[in-house]
């Protein structure tokens, strides 16, 4: 053992997208349980091709005691992934790939086609989705996005498209959106986030749509917080979503 530089994981950061595994050259890093890690010291460099792939900031590089690196036994490595072509080795998260895409025409409705009750009045109707683009999880999109730039951006809390009903038409339509839930993921990590977003986009403007649970105030905190951090004079609106569908525009809020 010597003590080195090597690369290290924050596995708390590390949403398994594993967009560093095909950086790595040396084939040191494996998804296992959902989490990016380095399978043996002995594979690693030290160099850190992988930091600037990852999108969460959880790849550092430290100095620390450990194994040799064997340049052998890399090769020896590569041989076999490149023999076995082990998607799971090699490959990062499919549904974290990045994706802008235009907005299709909604299918013409059949000649003669009618609107039909259904469950007691519901109405049974079609709608074009306005998602413009891939990934919208806060702890998966880049911080510096083509689809961010010129847009404004919409900040959801992860349960207002179920409450809401008018969600696409009338707050996802010609926006980007990001997603998150402020009770259950780590509230300063969005901060850091977000604050990241602001600073490296320009953007037109800022909705932040939240439930009317008390919990939920958090996110629009956190907007709230990056927005100063960010040193960014961005238009923010702030919207109220009760647990029934209604809608309510927040001018001044107390989080």
């Amino acid at each position: 053992m010597i003590k080195r530089k090597i690369v290290e994981i924050n596995e708390k950061r590390c949403n398994g997208c594993g967009l560093c595994i095909p950086a790595c050259h040396e084939g040191a890093i494996q998804l296992i349980d959902g989490k990016a890690r380095v399978i043996d010291d002995k594979f690693c460099d030290g160099l850190g091709d992988c930091l600037s792939e990852c999108p969460q900031g959880a790849i550092t590089i430290v100095e620390r005691e450990a194994a040799e690196y064997d340049q052998e036994a890399v090769e020896e490595r590569l041989a076999l992934l490149a023999q076995t072509k082990d998607n799971a080795v090699h490959g990062g998260c499919p549904g974290s790939k990045m994706m802008v895409f235009e907005q299709k025409e909604q299918e013409a409705i059949d000649a003669g086609q009618k609107l039909v009750a259904v469950n007691g009045g519901d109405l049974q109707i079609k709608i074009k989705s306005q998602l413009a683009h891939w990934p919208v999880q806060l702890m998966l999109v880049p911080e510096q996005a083509p689809y961010f730039n010129g847009k404004e951006l919409l900040i959801t809390a992860d349960c207002v498209p179920f409450a809401y009903p008018d969600y696409h038409l009338d707050l996802l339509r010609g926006k980007s959106v990001v997603v998150g839930c402020p009770k259950l993921d780590d509230l300063e990590y969005y901060i850091e986030r977000l604050t990241a977003i602001f600073s490296a986009n320009d953007l037109t403007g800022l909705t932040v749509a939240f439930m009317e649970v008390p919990c939920c105030s958090g996110i629009v905190k956190a907007v709230e917080t990056a927005l100063a951090r960010s040193g960014k004079d961005i238009p923010l609106q702030r919207v109220k979503i009760g647990i029934t569908g209604n809608k309510e525009n927040i001018d001044n809020l107390d989080a």
